[in-house]
């Protein structure tokens, strides 16, 4: 175990910094850089569109599992494991963050539910694997190395993650059905938690940026969420502590650093209150 989280750039595989695979019965090999590269993050996007077999995967100490068509986003920063894969037939695609749409990061990266897989029919499988099809064939150095190239390429891809976005966005209308206002204001708090967590960890900071009082932001995000914002931040906080204790083997004291805070014996009180168990503990359980 390293004293770091392994972080992949998609650039070290791919010059333009976006990767097309077309998986044909694959299975999980130890040899299989692509799929299984241990414990670890990545700096892009990961789109996945399975026609048929099984995938098991970890994703923030949770297990995603798939046996029928569906797709399945991974995001930046998340980390994660390949487990099982047999048989599978699909699409595999990675994409750098700058790459995508702001639209389309926006509905996985303030998306109010936890990203799972979801089924979706065979229109939107023969959709998605035209999109994908063509988007492999027209990545390549000659057609990249015009505007024109460039422009066809770029609109592939948006087509492609735009479809991704639309399902997954659709899929959870009704969860999130709130008013526009407090749904957008919940949404660009939760992205801003994301962001600024290591150097912000009060609502009234976030409230600042937002140019709402504390009182305002915290009421709307209860509205919307059922919880308070100092709640997503303790989330925030919680989950970014337990990646760092599970998959690293720095101490207590620089995970504390990591998060943001110089007092370690208050992050690990924080901690203890928030998981109903010490640090170390939480850390010995979960190794």
């Amino acid at each position: 175990m390293k004293q770091a989280i392994p972080t992949y750039d998609l650039n070290d595989i791919s010059q333009h910094g976006i990767l097309v695979e077309r998986m044909e019965q694959r299975d999980h090999k130890s040899e299989d850089m692509l799929l299984d590269k241990g414990i670890h993050r990545d700096n892009n996007y990961i789109f996945t569109c399975m026609e048929s077999g099984h995938v098991k995967m970890m994703v923030d100490f949770k297990t995603v599992e798939s046996q029928d068509p569906a797709i399945f986003c991974v995001l930046p920063g998340q980390v994660h494991q390949g487990l099982m894969m047999k048989d599978v037939s699909g699409w595999f695609v990675a994409v750098k963050a700058e790459l995508i749409p702001e639209t389309v990061r926006s509905v996985f990266e303030e998306l109010l539910v936890e990203i799972q897989p979801l089924s979706v029919s065979k229109s939107w499988r023969e959709k998605i694997n035209t999109s994908a099809s063509l988007l492999k064939f027209f990545l390549s150095d000659e057609i990249l190395g015009s505007k024109e190239g460039s422009l066809i390429v770029q609109s592939q891809l948006h087509a492609l993650t735009g479809m991704f976005a639309f399902i997954y966005k659709h899929e959870n209308r009704v969860k999130t059905a709130h008013e526009p206002r407090a749904l957008q204001l919940t949404r660009a708090f939760r992205t801003l938690v994301r962001a600024e967590l290591k150097t912000m960890k009060s609502p009234s900071a976030y409230a600042a940026l937002l140019n709402i009082s504390r009182g305002y932001l915290t009421e709307v995000i209860r509205e919307v969420t059922g919880n308070s914002a100092q709640h997503w931040i303790h989330q925030e906080i919680l989950i970014e502590s337990k990646r760092l204790l599970v998959f690293t083997h720095l101490t207590i004291k620089e995970i504390a650093y990591e998060i943001g805070y110089n007092d370690h014996t208050y992050f690990s009180r924080l901690f203890s209150k928030l998981e109903g168990q010490p640090p170390s503990e939480f850390r010995d359980k979960n190794r």
